[in-house]
């Protein structure tokens, strides 16, 4: 039989004392978004929590709490990826999807970011479980090992976390559309989103990120091809927009308005009625990124 058809199982681990993503981890709470109308399960891991989406198989958002002063730096030799014995294996997304393709298992919370601790071993946990298919969702190699800007975005972010000794917290997830093509049972979402929230000044502040695997996935041979999204302006490979969280909130469906109200997107204050997509700004360098605040405290 075809490994591909084989069942899969999850093995045998023990993730009860995990304790997860701290809505108190900025000194004010700031929880993980909720997502109303379908059926979610909440998985704490080290740092960081996935809400999974039962009827997608893959997270609605992951939320992650990163500390400047405890990160450390450990690789990912030997760590396999497995599924979470927590959730039964049709509800989750595993090895099926990946194999032998050019699909890649795109981490949703990034490795580097949860691998902090006040111990080693601590760190070596949260780099771990970050290897959960939970905190994956399916994007075309290219893209995947591409994303300079999108993962340069995160690199400033969390530089400036380490430099300034300071926290910082990331939510990533999926923008799921009717758009999105089916492979292998499976919707591959098309896009994706990255809000970052911090203190600065002693205030909540807050700025949104949008990406783009279309052009990618339309080179992929077994792949449906996606038709062109028609509520975002005309994408290109590895572009990143930063856009108004409120737009992000439209499209995911997810509880926002927290973050919605310290958005430090220039234009986001104004925006009233706007149509979705009409105030994004392509980003071609980090040094794009325009806020209206410096991380520095």
């Amino acid at each position: 039989m075809d490994e591909l058809l084989l069942p899969q199982t999850a093995a045998i681990e023990d993730l009860s004392g995990r304790h997860g993503f701290d809505e108190n981890f900025l000194g004010q709470p700031v929880p993980l978004p909720t997502l109303a109308g379908v059926e979610t399960v909440l998985l704490p891991y080290t740092h960081f929590s996935v809400l999974m989406r039962l009827d997608m198989r893959l997270a609605a958002v992951t939320g992650v709490g990163i500390d400047g002063e405890k990160l450390m730096d450990l690789d990912r030799a030997g760590i396999s990826w497995r599924l979470d014995p927590r959730l039964p294996v049709d509800q989750q997304t595993g090895e099926r999807v990946y194999a032998r393709n050019d699909i890649d298992r795109g981490h949703l919370v990034r490795r580097s970011s949860a691998v902090w601790g006040d111990s080693v071993a601590e760190a070596e946990q949260a780099n771990e479980d970050t290897f959960h298919y939970t905190n994956a969702a399916p994007q075309a190699a290219k893209f995947n090992q591409g994303m300079e800007l999108w993962l340069g975005i995160e690199d400033y972010l969390q530089e400036h976390a380490a430099q300034y000794r300071s926290r910082l917290v990331v939510f990533t997830g999926p923008i799921f559309s009717d758009l999105d093509p089916v492979y292998r049972g499976v919707d591959i979402p098309l896009r994706f989103f990255k809000v970052a929230a911090f203190i600065h000044e002693g205030e909540l502040a807050a700025t949104g990120y949008v990406v783009d695997q279309t052009p990618q996935l339309a080179e992929l041979p077994d792949v449906p091809h996606p038709a062109a999204v028609e509520d975002v302006p005309p994408l290109g490979p590895f572009r990143t927009f930063q856009a108004p969280i409120r737009d992000i909130a439209q499209l995911t469906g997810l509880d926002l308005d927290q973050l919605i109200a310290v958005d430090g997107m220039p234009v986001a204050a104004t925006l009233g009625a706007a149509p979705i997509a009409s105030t994004w700004r392509l980003l071609g360098d980090v040094e794009d990124l325009d806020l209206d605040f410096d991380l520095e405290d």
